[in-house]
């Protein structure tokens, strides 16, 4: 079909925007494309693949330079908050951050957007704030996930949090998921419980990590540091609940790149029968309706009882789980893969 190019300057992170792009590439090698993705180190890729659990075949390529799509049929370029000069046949944007006062609208952004075909956001909350800075129109288009191999398995007293061990742009929470954690075994009937925190540990970790392990002391906390995507599988089958506190105390408004963009392991949770209680803030507002499958929580005193009345009331956890794995059907990879698809052709 033709040579695409793929552009992304965070893909050493391996979190939920480099899914997206190694699965716009999936999509691309699967219909025929040649796919060359710009990045110096060629062991990336069985980092990608041992993480993500998303199989490369041959069609796709780790290269030096794709000389910003330069005698490629089209290229998808992942924005670090500039407009890139791209010169393929037919050019994509992706927003995965929700950049905002940086002057978007200025002239000669404008001249380069003439070269672009559409600029793709991961969310409706991604596009509201793209749109408004760049004076653009774009497209949501959902992240993929991996439905047919994420199963509900016998359910333990674990309570999962899935996200990077970093505080370089977005606000992740940890520590506030630690003290409420702290806050609900004084409770009887959740002393046997437990908390699992798993996430990246490649970038911006710094002493975050050392002293969230400080906080969390003798209670029965476990760390997962960059798990693969068996270890993934594993944990989410298993887990009851999963908790996020992404965002929190975030004015959304002024700091949405601080907030959770969209929420792949939410979503991955909600297939494994998770049932999510999850902050209230950005892209997790369009994933979740509160009390139908699932929760979202204001402050730390709701994560504490809405926690506890789902596990009192006769019969809700099981309703609430039915509906959350029913609801991640709407972000399996065949879905990507058709919207994609329309927009290649």
């Amino acid at each position: 079909m033709g040579k695409a190019a793929i552009y992304n300057p965070y893909l050493d992170t391996l979190g939920g925007g480099e899914r997206y792009t190694l699965s716009f590439a999936k999509v691309l090698a699967e219909e025929g494309f040649k796919v060359d993705i710009q990045w110096k180190e060629k062991s990336i890729k069985e980092k990608i693949q041992a993480r993500f659990g998303i199989k490369l075949d041959d069609r796709i390529d780790f290269i030096d330079d794709i000389k910003r799509g330069e005698n490629y049929d089209t290229c998808f370029w992942v924005s670090d908050g500039s407009i890139p000069t791209l010169r393929s046949r037919s050019n994509f944007i992706h927003f995965q951050v929700p950049f905002k006062d940086v002057d978007g609208k200025t002239l000669l952004n404008k001249m380069k957007l003439f070269r672009v075909k559409k600029i793709i956001c991961n969310s409706k909350f991604t596009k509201k704030v793209i749109d408004k800075e760049y004076g653009v129109n774009s497209l949501v288009i959902y992240p993929p996930v991996d439905l047919s191999s994420l199963k509900p398995k016998r359910k333990e007293k674990t309570i999962l949090y899935v996200g990077r061990f970093s505080n370089l742009v977005q606000s992740k929470s940890q520590d506030v998921l630690i003290n409420s954690f702290k806050n609900l075994v004084k409770e009887k009937f959740f002393q046997n419980y437990k908390l699992i925190l798993a996430g990246g540990v490649e970038i911006g970790v710094g002493d975050y990590l050392n002293k969230l392990k400080k906080s969390a002391g003798n209670y029965n906390i476990e760390f997962i540091e960059s798990p693969d995507f068996k270890t993934l599988k594993e944990i989410y089958g298993k887990a009851k609940f999963f908790w996020s506190a992404a965002g929190f105390n975030v004015n959304e408004i002024n700091n949405p790149e601080k907030v959770e963009h969209f929420g792949i392991t939410l979503i991955e949770s909600m297939a494994a029968g998770c049932v999510p209680i999850v902050y209230n803030a950005g892209g997790y507002k369009e994933i979740i309706t509160s009390g139908e499958n699932g929760y979202l929580w204001k402050n730390k005193r709701d994560l504490i009882k809405i926690t506890k009345e789902v596990i009192e009331t006769s019969g809700l956890y099981k309703n609430i789980s039915t509906k959350a794995k029913k609801s991640s059907g709407e972000y399996d990879y065949e879905v990507f893969k058709i919207n994609i698809c329309q927009i290649l052709s």
